[in-house]
Parts: C-alpha cells; structure tokens; sequence
C-alpha cells in the first residue's frame, strides 16, 4: 500500500513537472512563478488546488486530465498559479467564500483566453465569451474585486452556477478555506493577517512585480503571448494609497486665530518670574500653527464613460476626509469642476456644511467627450484672475481615456483613477498618477 502511493505521487508530480516545462518554453517570463510550487499528492480533493506553497493534488484526476486534453491541464496550471500571483487565496477574509470564487476563477480564465501561446490556447466557449463581455459593459478591466462586487449586487442564478463549474472552475479552493481557518486559529495581527499569511503576500508580491518587470523588458518578444496578462499584473501590483495622507499633500501651513492650549507666551512667564520669584504667568497663544485647506482644485471628468456611483463614491469619501479632519480654514476656497470635453460647472465650496449639500444633490453635467486641457486653461485663467491665490495642488478623478496638457502647470497635478475604471494610459511624466481601489474608498465612515 505504502509503496502504490508512493508510485501514484511520482506519477502526478510527473504530470505536473511535464506541464510545467510545456509552460516554460511558451512563456520564459513565467520562470519564477513557475519554480515557486512544489507538488504534493493529498487524497482529499478530487482534482488539483494551491494554497500559495504546494500545488495538491489527486493523482488519478492528474492522469485522466493529462490522457484526455494536456492543453487544459496545462491551463489548469496557469489558472492556480495566476491565483498566487494576484494573492486570491489570501484575500478571503470577510467575503463570501463562494461569490469570490467565482470572481476568481472568472478573472483568471479571462486573461487566460486572451494569451496566445501554443501551450495554453485553445476555443473559446460561448458561455464564458458572453459572460467575460456583459462583465465588461460595468468593468472596462475585469478584476475579482470588481466582479465580486457585481455579483453581491446580482447574485448568480442557480443556472449560471452550474455553468460556471463547468467552464470557469478548473482548480479546488478548498485550501484557501483551510488556510483562512487556521489563521482564525491562530490568532492573527488585524493590521496585516498572521506571520504565515503575510510571507506568502510578500513571496508572490515579489513574484509577481518581477514578472512584470520581464515582461515590460522584453513586451515586443512576449506580447502576443502575454496578452492581457501584463496589464492585470499591473492593476494587481499598483501601489496603495491612504487617500487620507494623500490629501495632505495638498494642505497650507498658516496661523490661525484660536487658543493654543500646548503653547505660552514667554513674556508673561518670564515677567512672572521676575515679579513673583518661583510663578510665571501662563497665558496661551492666541494663535495656532494649522495645516488646512486654502485653495484646491478637484476635477471630476464627467465624460460618457465615467459612472455616477463612482464619481459618488469618490466625493463622499474626499467629505469624509475633510470634516473628519476639520480641514477647512474660514476662507478655504474648494473648486469642485466637472469636465467632459469642455467644462461644465464651477461649484466653490467654503465649509464642510457647503460640501455636505453639494454631494448630497449632486447631479453630473456632461456626459460628452474626453478632454483634459480646458480644465486646466480654466485654472490657469482663475490664477491669473487672482482668484486662486494659494493653490496647491489640482486632482483629476477620471478614468484616463482623454487629451492631456503637454506642459506642466504651475502647481502640482494627481490624476486619480478607481481602479475597476483604471485603463493604463499615458498619465504625463509630471503629473502623480494615482489608482484607488474600492477598499481605498471606503475605510473612512461617512458623516
């Protein structure tokens, strides 16, 4: 008995070695992530699946697959490895474990039916051709993130259900549900999961960011065989911002009338001294060093392609930034522009009381072109107005597909995109490009 496992898991260690090296010679820029999984046999699944170490796997399963279609096996082992290289089986945590396996597996297959190499293509089935393009009416870039959130909106019927086992599942997450039961167990740091889940982000991340810089260095070789893999990794690996330090970039450093009760006047404690002998007199400034808003541009591209829940979602998180944190001064000038190809309206805003009405009936205008310069040559005409005399900075929200300024203005420039309307465009060298997710646009509560 002992020796007939041990010959089954050689065999499927076998298969999998075999799929590997067919990978390898398809797509080279895949040679890290590729060398990152060692093979294990484990007879409680009935097919194969990955916990971010090992792929597992049931032999028997391994070897019918390899005898009836080694294209899909080896689809199967980009499939559970591209799992890893976007951190899914770590991302479990407080979603519904069967709506993000199906945003998973839908996210994967859909890179994997763009990518041409011989190893891994194949015929595209109907089903998942049309799921893939309605997803892309709301998600321009299909994400788990994105697609899980539509489908907590929609939940899939029981029909769709089962065709999804049938042409987006190819892998077992049992093992995600595992790892995510132990780190329960065990306890872990909320900032930043258990030791054991923050290796493996911290593995893959490196993986994956390395991928992607092969991929960059060489795209004319591996274009074609890439297809739109590079630009997932990119979405993936995108750097996180808290939005909440972001806006302080943007922040004037002034006096403001207001007792400071941390600071005294050290005339009145000096002269106390000499009076009295042993009491100085305390009296507090009646000024106060304060970091707030005076003058700020906020740009919303009202353009076709921008969706009001998102521009919501943003404005009311910019809201909650601001009144939470009390940055207004008394004479704060907020121009909140709305710009299509052209701009459409100018609201200035002076008080969080202004802003909350503002967001709370705001309605788009435009819904035209794309162009990005006549916001900015209206800026240019406020400054040299003298209505904007301290400004520090201007963010652009809006999904990227537009004109840009070709040279730099005068103040610093963000172009902010929500990641599921992130495409990557051609953001000028001096401006800050900045991509937010929904977690990004929702850690702050709403007043």
């Amino acid at each position: 008995m002992h020796a007939n496992k041990e010959r089954l898991a050689r065999l499927g260690s076998a298969i999998l070695s075999a799929s590997r090296s067919e990978l390898y010679l398809s797509m080279r820029f895949l040679d890290l992530a590729l060398s990152a999984l060692d093979y294990q046999m484990d007879l409680n699944t009935a097919t194969v699946g990955t916990d971010g170490v090992h792929i597992r796997f049931n032999p028997t399963y391994l070897k019918q697959l390899y005898l009836d279609n080694p294209i899909l096996l080896n689809r199967t082992y980009l499939h559970m490895l591209l799992h890893c290289m976007f951190r899914h089986e770590l991302n479990l945590r407080d979603r519904d474990p069967v709506l993000w396996d199906i945003a998973c597996d839908i996210t994967v297959e859909s890179i994997l039916d763009t990518i041409e190499a011989k190893a891994v293509a194949m015929v595209i089935p109907l089903f998942r051709e049309e799921t893939c393009a309605r997803l892309r009416d709301s998600l321009p870039v299909l994400t788990a993130e994105g697609i899980y959130r539509l489908l907590e909106e929609q939940p899939p019927s029981v029909e769709f259900q089962l065709n999804y086992h049938k042409y987006f599942r190819r892998d077992d997450h049992k093992f995600w549900q595992q790892q995510e039961e132990e780190q329960e167990g065990q306890g872990s740091d909320p900032d930043g999961g258990s030791d054991r889940e923050r290796e493996l982000n911290d593995k893959w991340q490196d993986i994956s960011d390395k991928t992607r810089t092969s991929m960059e260095t060489f795209f004319a070789e591996y274009g074609r065989e890439a297809g739109t893999l590079l630009q997932a990794i990119r979405i993936e690996n995108r750097e996180r911002y808290d939005y909440r330090r972001f806006l302080t970039q943007f922040l004037t450093l002034r006096e403001e009338v207001q007792v400071d009760p941390d600071s005294f006047d050290y005339a009145f404690y000096s002269y106390g001294l000499s009076l009295y002998g042993d009491i100085p007199l305390l009296e507090p400034l009646e000024y106060r060093d304060s970091r707030k808003i005076r003058d700020l541009v906020i740009v919303i591209d009202t353009s076709d392609s921008c969706s009001d829940g998102v521009i919501q979602a943003f404005l009311s998180e910019t809201r909650a930034i601001l009144n939470q944190s009390s940055l207004f001064f008394q004479d704060t000038n907020l121009h909140i522009i709305q710009n299509d190809a052209g701009v459409q309206e100018d609201t200035i805003l002076h008080s969080p009381e202004e802003f909350r009405r503002f967001s709370d009936t705001f309605t788009v205008k435009g819904y035209g072109g794309t162009d990005f310069r006549p916001a900015f040559e209206y800026v240019n005409r406020l400054i040299a107005e003298g209505q904007l005399t301290d400004l520090k900075g201007l963010l652009y929200f809006t999904d990227g597909f537009g004109e840009y300024p070709k040279r730099r203005p005068p103040y610093e420039t963000a172009f902010i995109f929500f990641r599921d309307q992130y495409q990557d465009t051609g953001v000028p060298p001096w401006a800050i490009k900045v991509i937010l997710g929904p977690e990004e646009l929702t850690e702050v509560k709403h007043t």
